[in-house]
């Protein structure tokens, strides 16, 4: 299910069916099982690439990182966004061209930059004159863009303070970056995750521009702007159609960045809604008589997938057996036997008061950041299975 609008709120959300939701209903599973469909990921990398139109597109590998995507992304033609020298592995076992491949972190240990550089990698990230020391060694003459630390408090999931470099800093790293021998093509920027609608991009966009006209003044000739993701998923709040959404965005970049060669780096945007997760109530509880809120524990929780419940900044939609039924609200808690596995209390989810352990629960829009986030057997309980259609 996804709800979608154009410019405008519809009064009447648009539901559309999913062959995943189709066979998680036709399908019994001994675990959390993650289904995803290839196809809806195909269907969604063309709705942005015809609003992002010239923009090139590097889906970001680390939201989700099938095997079965990125072939099927490699034969649509995208390009890919690398955090690791384990994700451009992945992508060139797949058949994507050197070329088609970004360094995106600007974290690397220095083998990795030298194995990226091997590979045939030419472009990287940086953010810290020591980063770009260590690229000049190990991939000397690369082309590297800089990320600049921006704050955008409307994205659901502000991305600021871990990565990025202020105004200074950034044109700073642009000269130390040509006499290391290095080619500054360009700046970068992550406007944070799940910006519902394109016009949140305005203030984060006027900022970036104001950086690269200073650091045009200064002497460095700028080509490459990378817009980075924040493309969103439906998570329960209306989000503009992906196409339209796109289409915004380019137009806004295209007019502080006339002439300049766009890079963006859809990961939620693109494979989210691609996925859903079959799960089960594990126990039904209150803590006291007149406790106003069950607590719901499923067998999934915040280290078998859900990790992006951290801080309830990502609010996932649920399918019950007993939807159209009375409902109440809930405080949602994974299995484990850790006190931070709550899922969402600020904010208690309203699901049916007939819900009892053992009803199947299906776990919406959900290709994003769960397989990848699933940890490996943590209080015995397995890692997020994973069925490709």
């Amino acid at each position: 299910m996804t709800m979608l609008f154009d410019g405008a709120l519809p009064s009447v959300p648009v539901s559309l069916p999913t062959r995943v939701e189709r066979f998680i209903a036709e399908n019994r599973f001994d675990h959390p099982t993650l289904v995803l469909d290839t196809d809806a990921v195909v269907e969604r990398f063309h709705a942005l690439k015809s609003g992002l139109g010239q923009t090139h597109i590097h889906y970001a590998v680390k939201a989700n990182p099938a095997r079965e995507i990125i072939a099927r992304l490699v034969a649509e033609g995208s390009n890919f966004d690398a955090a690791s020298r384990g994700e451009i592995e992945l992508c060139l076992s797949q058949g994507a061209r050197p070329e088609q491949i970004s360094f995106g972190n600007t974290v690397k240990r220095a083998s990795d930059i030298a194995f990226a550089h091997s590979a045939g990698i030419r472009l990287f990230a940086a953010d810290a004159a020591e980063e770009l020391e260590k690229i000049a060694e190990h991939a000397p003459g690369a082309m590297v863009y800089l990320r600049l630390l921006v704050d955008n408090p409307q994205a659901d999931w502000p991305l600021s303070r871990k990565f990025g470099s202020d105004r200074d800093m950034a044109i700073e790293l642009c000269a130390l970056a040509k006499e290391l021998g290095l080619q500054p093509v360009g700046l970068s920027f992550h406007v944070g995750s799940q910006t519902r609608r394109a016009s949140m991009w305005t203030g984060v966009l006027d900022y970036v521009a104001g950086v690269w006209a200073d650091a045009k003044a200064a002497g460095h000739d700028l080509t490459l702007i990378n817009i980075g993701g924040g493309f969103p998923a439906f998570y329960g709040e209306p989000v503009e159609a992906p196409a339209a959404y796109a289409a915004e965005v380019r137009r806004m970049v295209e007019a502080r960045f006339p002439g300049a060669r766009i890079m963006a780096e859809p990961g939620r945007g693109l494979v989210a809604e691609c996925g859903a997760i079959a799960c089960e109530v594990m126990l039904v509880s209150r803590k006291s008589g007149d406790d106003l809120h069950r607590w719901v524990y499923l067998d999934i929780g915040k280290f078998s997938g859900l990790a992006e419940t951290i801080d309830e900044a990502i609010r996932y939609q649920f399918a019950t057996p007993h939807d159209g039924e009375a409902t109440g609200p809930c405080i949602l808690a994974g299995p484990s036997c850790d006190s931070a596995d709550v899922l969402y209390e600020k904010r208690p989810v309203a699901l049916p008061i007939s819900l009892r352990s053992g009803d199947r629960i299906v776990i919406r829009n959900t290709g994003a950041y769960t397989s990848s986030y699933s940890s490996v057997g943590f209080n015995g309980f397995p890692p997020l299975d994973v069925i490709v259609l």
